[in-house]
């Protein structure tokens, strides 16, 4: 029995041990968690995966069934993988980190107003069949299209890439949880409480669009 106990301690310390090392090594590398909650606010208020209750509830009906562990699978391969090659893309073809992400606050502007005002200027129309309406439209481009990726560029440019990764994963995480239980959010929230949260969120995002502008713009000149 001692035996025993004396075997669990050691095992309890050297986890101990272990978690202590990933933590100083985020820290490291830069791990900040306001960091982290600005951008996965930002993701989220792009992302919107609650305003989208209504289409994914209609992409089902129309498809017969969704696949959230499929859908958040290719998200996350398609954020992830634009994270870290997005930039070399953009120097490929002669452009900085500071031009995109000045075109990007102009994108999340829009966006903004699309959400504030409830009107639609960005047409993306898609049509997926049974066994690919996870992927095409839903991970790409609903959840992973371009003006995600045009945020994932414009927060390089702010913060560190673990605190990107971190909200990333944390967004995807929320979009599987919404997708699993998009009835029931539909009845417990209701119409007028997924408006409000688009138009809360459309505030947001304006604000953010500034800031990213006002930030970067002075770079160019």
């Amino acid at each position: 029995m001692l035996c025993y106990i004396t075997t669990k301690m050691y095992f309890c310390k050297k986890n101990e041990n272990m978690m202590q090392q990933i933590l100083a090594g985020l820290w490291s590398n830069g791990l900040d968690f306001s960091e982290i909650g600005v951008a996965s606010m930002v993701l989220f208020a792009v992302i919107d995966i609650v305003g989208n209750i209504p289409l994914i509830i209609a992409l089902r009906e129309k498809t017969g069934e969704i696949y959230p562990m499929r859908t958040a699978g290719a998200s996350l391969f398609i954020l992830v993988g634009f994270l870290f090659v997005g930039e070399t893309i953009l120097g490929l073809i002669g452009v900085g980190i500071n031009e995109f992400a000045v075109a990007g606050s102009f994108v999340l502007f829009f966006m903004a107003f699309e959400m504030i005002l409830g009107i639609e200027i960005f047409r993306d129309q898609g049509e997926g069949s049974t066994k690919v309406a996870s992927i095409v439209p839903l991970a790409f481009p609903m959840i992973a299209g371009a003006g995600t990726m045009t945020s994932l560029i414009s927060l390089r440019a702010e913060y560190a890439l673990v605190n990107i990764l971190i909200a990333i994963f944390l967004n995807i995480l929320v979009v599987w949880i919404v997708l699993k239980l998009t009835s029931t959010f539909e009845r417990i929230i209701g119409a007028t409480g997924i408006a409000i949260l688009k138009k809360v969120f459309g505030i947001i995002l304006l604000a953010i669009a500034i800031k990213l502008f006002s930030n970067n713009v002075r770079e160019l000149f």
